[in-house]
């Protein structure tokens, strides 16, 4: 079964980080996808590793959703 779930607007969080299914939300990808860029640390974005969590910096999403190429 599907989720749909619907987040508020990025700049309305006031989180530090986000979750892996916040994060592919925002950047309209899969969570899966997040994840093989995590792992292959070889996508636009590189999170933060929580406990063995991964949480993804607002402030990069922000930049990464508005066009900016970043690594980070």
């Amino acid at each position: 079964m599907k989720k749909n779930n619907v987040y508020p607007p990025l700049g309305d969080l006031g989180l530090p980080n986000v979750t892996t299914d916040q994060a592919a939300y925002y950047l309209n990808r899969k969570p899966q996808t997040l994840r093989k860029w995590a792992m292959l640390e070889s996508g636009p974005i590189r999170p933060i590793r929580i406990n063995g969590r991964l949480a993804w910096p607002v402030s990069v999403l922000q930049r990464v959703a508005a066009g900016e190429n970043v690594v980070g």
